[in-house]
């Protein structure tokens, strides 16, 4: 652990540095000279005091600017076990070992690209990787519909609740994941038209037989890292407001809290994570995913991956009970709640002022909510009562036939999805080389993730049709400068 430890005080050291003010204001595409209001000073601190101006490749990996020096070591050595491949076991970095047997990936990052976001396969690869495919059957006895309360899913019996498309030497990957594209033109009010694509998928090379005759199957890419701290800190008392005050409302917009099983308390409490808000908090949404993602035990889930089908994880060596231990878990979380979004930018350019009107006018702010507030907390006081500017409401919403993957999770059913957080939009491409949305990648740009949008988002999605394309092109400023 000596190397690991000065591995991590150096990332300390540079993390100081690349969030040092000077640093900042170089690396800033805000206009320095500007003349800004305090409204637009605000708007510009997309995660509150925790906002960084920062740019590039690296706008996402930042730790949060009121985060005390006295902390960042810790932010470091999370970040060290977030980004550092995981080996097999047994190993002599034993702190990191027990990979597998099987598994989608060997490290965090390789998913969250940057701490940012994953993307399909591309044609030709020949694994997902930053992409993984849920997997679960209808709950139909008593036993099943029993357990849906607790696991909010019911795997299937041979592949589980997830494939893994990787294995050690000495066991087989579970199946490989395809992804196929249909053209779906869309025609807009000015003449353009757009043509979306829509997928199917499929899974070949099975290697433990054949998947429950009634298999359900969905997509998931990697979300960004970014903020999730803070989200975990908005009261629930604001969500359970925002979904009445949207019933109220009228407007066809009914979103609801997912009820999910929070493992550490034996009790449901609200989902705020993952594309159908299955997970409570940030340590079982990363426990869980140490455990899916990387064949990795921990106190949270101390069973390997692997069903009665697979004889794999008792055949091979582990890396002991747990692989994950309790302090590798808090570091890993203490990181990811610390992630800092970076500052909007443009706020005062007329043209995003103008789609920042129409992003209104449409509709789009009842369900992307643009400012919410954090709950005071002494012991996390970086995250602590801070106004952010998300655009989520962390609700399912229904969000029609186009996007359903006819999969529940909890209280989601198959065509719900929890908005999706849009701050930091505008940084994909720098960060991540590419801008593929939605839960499974199929939009290539932000409009085309706009004409995706059904259901409760209908009349909203058919506004943005009928803009003319010079409003089209101010709405989609707008949202380039989140």
């Amino acid at each position: 652990m000596k190397s690991l430890f000065s591995f991590a005080m150096l990332s300390a050291s540079l993390a100081v540095a690349l969030s040092s003010p000077a640093l900042q204001a170089k690396t800033s595409q805000s206009a320095s000279s500007e003349s800004l209001t305090p409204a637009e000073i605000a708007a510009m601190k997309s995660g509150g005091e925790t906002t960084v101006r920062k740019s590039g490749a690296n706008a996402f990996s930042l730790p949060a600017t009121n985060l005390p020096l006295t902390k960042r070591l810790d932010f470091s050595v999370g970040n060290s076990f977030f980004r550092n491949p995981w080996v097999q076991a047994p190993a002599t970095t034993d702190a990191r070992d027990g990979l597998g047997p099987l598994f989608n990936t060997n490290g965090c990052q390789n998913c969250h690209i940057k701490d940012g976001r994953g993307h399909p396969p591309a044609e030709g690869d020949s694994n997902a990787v930053s992409m993984l495919v849920r997997l679960s059957i209808p709950a139909v006895t008593d036993e099943q519909k029993r357990a849906i309360i607790n696991d909010g899913v019911i795997p299937d019996p041979v592949y589980g609740g997830q494939l893994q498309d990787f294995s050690l030497e000495g066991a087989k990957p579970e199946g490989q994941i395809h992804i196929a594209y249909q053209d779906v033109p869309v025609k807009l009010a000015d003449g353009e038209v757009v043509t979306l694509r829509k997928p199917t998928l499929t899974i070949t090379d099975l290697n433990y037989g054949p998947m429950h005759a009634d298999i359900m199957m969905s997509a998931r890419v990697a979300p960004p890292m970014i903020g999730l701290g803070l989200l975990e800190q908005i009261p629930d008392a604001t969500l359970e407001a925002l979904a009445k005050q949207q019933q109220q409302d009228g407007q066809g917009v009914s979103g609801k809290i997912n009820r999910v099983w929070d493992v550490a308390k034996q009790e449901l409490v609200t989902g705020r994570f993952g594309w159908k808000a299955g997970q409570p908090t940030l340590m079982q949404q990363n426990a869980a995913a140490f455990n899916g993602d990387l064949g990795l035990t921990s106190e949270l889930f101390p069973v390997e991956n692997c069903t009665s089908s697979q004889t794999a994880c008792t055949d091979l060596p582990n890396g002991g009970a747990p692989e994950v231990s309790h302090k590798v878990l808090t570091f890993v979380e203490f990181y990811s709640r610390h992630l800092a979004v970076p500052a909007r930018r443009n706020v005062s350019d007329p043209l995003v002022v103008q789609g920042e009107k129409l992003f209104a006018d449409i509709g789009c702010q009842s369900c992307h909510q643009t400012s919410l507030k954090t709950a005071p907390n002494t012991e996390l006081p970086a995250l602590s009562e801070q106004t952010i500017h998300p655009y989520t409401d962390l609700l399912l919403h229904d969000m029609g036939e186009g996007l359903a993957d006819h999969r529940g999770e909890y209280l989601a059913d198959g065509r719900e999805w929890r908005t999706a957080p849009l701050w930091g939009l505008g940084y994909t491409q720098e960060v991540n080389g590419h801008t593929q949305y939605l839960h499974d990648g199929r939009a290539r740009n932000t409009l085309e993730a706009i004409l995706w949008h059904g259901g409760e988002a209908q009349a909203s999605r058919d506004r943005v049709v009928h803009l003319s394309t010079a409003e089209r092109k101010a709405l989609l400023a707008f949202l380039d400068s989140l």
